[in-house]
């Protein structure tokens, strides 16, 4: 596992790892997976690529390491695509939307959370026609996530025959975005689809708001609205698109689960990141045990991309031409 447990994006990485880690914990207090105990040995990237390559380079001079498991970013995936190629070990549930690690298929990738595909239409789709809104602006981090996002965000627009009434970008892991508030300022929008990490879009908000720049602010899970939201200082419209339930209030058994191990393991906070944390390992866990006292790569990835129906309340469906579990969005409001 490589991902930011430091910098501007840590919440993320570390809430990911505390969630699998919870998982984890709870299969090796039982005897492991037929007796073999998951080990994890997590590095800290800061969500900076170049230290995700070097990182990625350390974790496979092991010769012992079962798979890749927990990465966060696009960026950051993207860096590695080479190391993944070529040591084929499994990549497995990357805390990213991405489009190049769903098309094509890699045999090796596989991904569980929906696409960012999916989460722009089902955003746009929300601003058009449940708020009517049509004067939409991007904002967009400079790099493969921000183009990534980018390009599903005018797919989605498109489908409304809409397009941006204005574009603007700002620099990964930094806060400096106060030129592109001027940017959006000086135009007349009802939306603003943000696509950038927690503390670089509530700077904005919170500038924007000091600004009188009020229109509603919408972005991807990778923001974290639970984060999001804790660093908003004034009263802000903001939509923030989910790829697993609020685990604080969902009904499903997989959330009464973890609910339940937090509780007895003394996790007092958690947010949908963790919760994506926790449902990866669960899945790591379930499918590697079906493959019995022969557990080996080959099976698992087999095992991952056969997965189909229901899972403690959650739909998954993969097959051998979509190597991605889950399909549903949800939605999270600052109020």
């Amino acid at each position: 596992m490589s991902n930011a447990l430091s910098g501007p994006s840590e919440q993320l990485g570390q809430h990911i790892k505390q969630g699998s880690q919870l998982y984890f914990d709870e299969v090796n207090r039982k005897g492991g997976v037929f007796g073999r105990k998951i080990q994890v040995i997590s590095l800290d990237d800061g969500y900076e690529p170049i230290r995700t390559v070097e990182n990625t380079r350390l974790l496979l001079l092991q010769k012992d390491i079962f798979a890749l498991f927990g990465y966060v970013g696009t960026p950051t995936s993207h860096a590695i695509l080479p190391l993944l190629e070529s040591s084929k070990v499994p990549y497995l549930m990357p805390f990213t939307g991405a489009a190049f690690l769903r098309t094509p298929t890699r045999p090796t990738i596989y991904n569980l959370r929906a696409s960012y595909q999916q989460e722009a239409v089902a955003q746009i789709h929300y601003l058009v026609n449940s708020r009517k809104y049509t004067k939409i602006g991007l904002l967009i981090q400079a790099d493969e996530f921000g183009l990534a996002l980018e390009e599903a965000l005018h797919t989605a627009l498109a489908e409304h025959k809409l397009t941006p009434v204005i574009t603007t970008r700002f620099r990964r892991n930094t806060s400096d975005i106060k030129a592109a508030l001027l940017v959006l300022e000086q135009h007349d929008l009802e939306a603003v689809s943000l696509v950038g990490t927690y503390k670089p879009l509530s700077e904005l908000i919170n500038l924007g708001f000091e600004h009188q720049f009020k229109p509603t602010f919408a972005t991807v899970s990778f923001a974290s609205s639970k984060e999001l939201f804790k660093h908003i200082k004034y009263p802000s419209d903001i939509i923030v698109s989910e790829v697993v339930p609020n685990p604080s209030t969902c009904q499903l058994e997989i959330c009464f689960e973890f609910r339940a191990l937090a509780k007895a393991q003394g996790m007092t906070e958690y947010n949908q990141v963790s919760f994506e944390g926790f449902i990866n390992a669960k899945v790591f866990i379930e499918t590697a045990s079906s493959c019995g006292r022969q557990l080996n790569q080959t099976c698992l990835l087999n095992k991952l991309t056969s997965l189909s129906g229901d899972f403690y309340g959650l739909e998954i469906n993969s097959d051998k031409s979509d190597h991605q579990g889950l399909k549903h969005v949800y939605m999270s409001f600052s109020h």
